[in-house]
This record gives structure tokens, sequence and C-alpha cells, in this order.
């Protein structure tokens, strides 16, 4: 548990970024020691469990002891990988084994990642490719295969360095090294010698952050005090974070003509976001844009939070709620993606937990959105590393699809990148006020955006040609 901890941190907050590419090797040399391939598949599940445990150590007011359960659930993902990397690795390590290592442990990895995405497993928290979010370089992969293929490239780094490690002959010792080499530069590369994306047009986003606040009418009013104060500054767009809004605006248009008369005192449009009852009593949680005329369009969010906004399986485990936060009433879905007219940019909104999932921006892309927003509120987890590592993911989806992306957080961390993932803006959860960040437009279409999850074929491929060949 403590070696498969180790990786965790690479995310935020630590973001020892570096770390990824050879933090994911002692657990690695762990399991190669195991006395069976067995051995070595419960070692990796513990060692995930303990990986996941330190990642989201911050669900436990939200799970509670569910979230021990959680972790060792999520870590049998990885039991196949420790099969695997046991099989591959053992001595005694011949070139060409640990040439097949370095293809199957990245996929077998990778696809371990794949399942524990699925949004009934919470959704993909802390792939070990995010951890490169702050790195435009490393993270430059993700244009080609998304997420999965800096994961897979990281994990085939680390098992090289393992086979540089345990390799007895000298030429063997000298591939491993190599191909480790080639691993870690190879997003670097994508990113000197790829194509930039093109220049467009620089707009100046606000960005409003007015902490955690309990009270959902004096929520609004530090976000009305705070927008209003831009006046005369002529953004182009103000973003709130999420439940920034605490009643419907169909059934309460005095607050929907208040944020436009603020819209039009500011000069820009305001994308709100709504967390109350509708009038059929359901709860949602909706992007609204408000313009100085009224309402130009709303998103309602498509994907929820397991038990923070619904609890799968109500009638067997809503118990917890009488333990935990977790959610008193299931919040309604969005049935699609909505793309938004600000002016002449098209905006992509996406809500909380929805900044984790790649699927989402490169559907809003595909629907012409030219900046991707996204907003939320981490308010429960306050100050832990939850904040950071939701912030830190509008990077990697910024890469992936080629496209700018604003992040405004409720009480924390609110940022802003460009289509290449550099860091425009960051707004730790400690800040309290509306920074003005100028975003350029500037967009490139990314092979990921095209071709999509392309790496997750190529991994079922590799993991199944490795197993029908054990057989023989």
């Amino acid at each position: 548990m403590l070696v498969g901890a180790l990786p965790a941190l690479a995310f935020p907050a630590p973001s020892w970024w570096w770390l990824a590419w050879a933090g994911v090797a002692p657990l690695l040399l762990v399991v190669r020691a195991a006395p069976s391939a067995r051995e070595g598949g419960v070692r990796a599940w513990w060692g995930l469990g303990g990986f996941i445990l330190t990642t989201q150590y911050w669900l436990w007011p939200t799970t509670g002891p569910l979230l021990a359960v959680l972790a060792a659930g999520l870590g049998a993902l990885w039991l196949p990988w420790g099969f695997a990397a046991h099989r591959l690795l053992s001595a005694p390590l011949t070139t060409r084994r640990a040439l097949a290592a370095v293809l199957v442990v990245p996929s077998a990895w990778v696809l371990a990642e794949a399942v524990r995405s699925w949004p009934m497993l919470g959704g993909p928290w802390a792939l070990l490719g995010a951890s490169q979010w702050n790195q435009p370089a490393t993270l430059a992969s993700a244009a080609l295969g998304g997420v999965w293929l800096t994961s897979f490239l990281l994990m085939a780094a680390n098992t090289a360095i393992v086979c540089a490690i345990v390799h007895r002959g000298v030429s063997g010792r000298a591939v491993a090294a190599l191909l480790a080499v080639v691993c870690a530069g190879f997003g670097p590369a994508w990113f000197v010698l790829g194509p930039a994306p093109t220049t467009g047009p620089t707009i100046r986003v606000a960005l409003v952050q007015p902490g955690d606040i309990t009270d959902a009418a004096a929520r609004q009013a530090a976000g009305e005090a705070l927008t209003a104060s831009l006046a005369g500054q002529r953004p182009d767009l103000v973003a709130w974070g999420e439940s920034s809004i605490g009643v419907d605006l169909t059934s309460h248009p005095e607050v929907t003509a208040a944020l436009a008369d603020l819209s039009r005192r500011v000069g820009a449009d305001l994308l709100v976001n709504v967390d109350a009852p509708a009038a059929s009593g359901d709860i949602y949680k909706s992007s609204v844009l408000i313009g100085p005329g009224g309402s130009l369009g709303a998103y309602r969010k498509v994907r929820l939070v397991p038990f923070g906004e619904y609890v799968p399986l109500r009638p067997l485990l809503g118990w917890i709620t009488r333990h935990t936060k977790a959610a008193a009433q299931d919040r309604g879905r969005g049935s699609e993606s909505v793309v938004l007219h600000a002016g002449a940019v098209v905006i992509g909104p996406l809500i909380s937990v929805e900044a984790t999932f790649s699927d989402l921006p490169r559907r809003d892309v595909q629907l012409g959105a030219q900046l991707l927003a996204y907003q939320s509120s981490t308010s429960t987890f306050q100050g832990s590393w939850a904040q950071p590592q939701l912030a830190g993911q509008v990077a990697v989806h910024a890469v992936e699809v080629g496209r700018p992306a604003v992040h405004a957080g409720l009480s924390g961390d609110s940022a802003a990148f460009d289509a290449r993932g550099r860091e425009l803006a960051w707004c730790p959860s400690t800040y309290r006020g509306v920074v003005v960040v100028s975003v350029p437009l500037g967009s490139q279409t990314t092979m990921y955006q095209r071709v999509g999850d392309w790496v997750l074929a190529v991994a079922v491929a590799i993991v199944v040609l490795a197993a029908v060949r054990s057989r023989r």
C-alpha cells in the first residue's frame, strides 16, 4: 500500500509531476518479487488500493467508511495488471520478454483505468496521464491519443526502468534505458514538432470566486458584488462557479431580470450556475448564460457524482445519508450536450465532475465549441487535494481537443489554459475575488478529437494477443 501510494504525490496538490515517470517502478518491483503470478496480482490490488485512498482521501466526508470499500473495489481492477507484470518481469528476464512487458504492462494498466473511469464508478479520477497537467510538453501526447496515451507512455517508462534494473545483460539494460528515454521524450518531441494551434482572437474572461458561502442568497449576492466591480473593464464573458444561484430562474423571473441588468452594467454575458428545485420538484445543476436581454440558453448537467449528487441503489444504500454528506435527494440529469453563444464566441459548458471526462469536451467541440467553460463547487472538500485535482483536469482536456478552457471554482481552484495546456491563470482555494484573464481562441483539430479512444482499442488488442500467446 505504501509503494502503491507513492505516485499519488505526482498529482495536485503536491504536483511532483516528474515522480509519475518512475514512481510506479517500486510497486512493479514488489509485484515482480511475489512468489507467484497470483500473489503478484494481489500485491497490485493492495498497491492500487493505497493509491486510490491517497489520491481520494477527501471523499471521506461524503462516503465515510465506504471509502475503504471503494478503494478495495477499484484496486481490484488492477489484478490482471499485477498478474501480467509478474509473468513478464519475473526472473529470468530476457530482452524479448522485456520488450513484451513494455507493451503489455502499460496496456493492462490503461484498460484498468478505462474501467475505473465508468461514470457509475465515479469517473476518471487520478488517471496516471493526468499527473502531467502542468507540463504542456509531456502532456502533448494527449493531443494524439488522449490522456490514455499519456498514461501508456508513463507506465511504459516505469516498466522500462524496472527492466533496466533487473536485466542481467548489458545490452538488455541499454535497450530498456533507451525505451524509457523514448517514452519520456515522445510528448516533448510532439510539442516541438507537431502543428501549433491556429491563431485566433483573444477574449477577456472574468472568473468569479466568492469563496465557501453556505447561504444561497449570500452566495449569489457575493457573486453579484464581485461581478459589479468589473464595470468599466469590459470583459467578454463572466463565469461564475457551480451552485452560484440557489433559485430556479424560470420560477423567479425577478432574479433573471436582476442578472440581466448586471450583464448590461458590466457589458458582458454572465455564465451562472443554478442548483435549485425546478417547478417539477426535480433538482438540476444547470449552466445558464445571461445576457442584457435575459437568458440566452442553458445546459443541464449530464454526469452526476455518485453519493455526492445521487445515491446508487438508494433503496439499499439510502441509510448512508444519515451518517455522511451523501445526497439526501437525487439530482436530475440532463439529456444532451449543449453549446451556448456569448456574442461571437461559442461556449461548451460543463459542470463539476464532468471536468474529468474526455468524451464530453469532444462532443462540445463537435457541436462547434471554441471555448470550454467548466463550473465547479468543491466546498465539501474545501482546502483538500480535490480542488486542484479537478482544476488540473481542465488542462488535460484543452490539449486533447485543441481548445482553450477556463474553470470557475465557486470556492477554488479557478484556472484558465490555452489550447496547448499552458496555464493562463490560477486562483487557489484561499483566493477570494475576481480575476480577468486574456484567453486566446487559437485552436487545432487534434488526432484525438478526430479519432477518439484508439489507444484503448490498441491496448485491448495487445492484451488479447498476449493472453493467447501465453496459453501456447
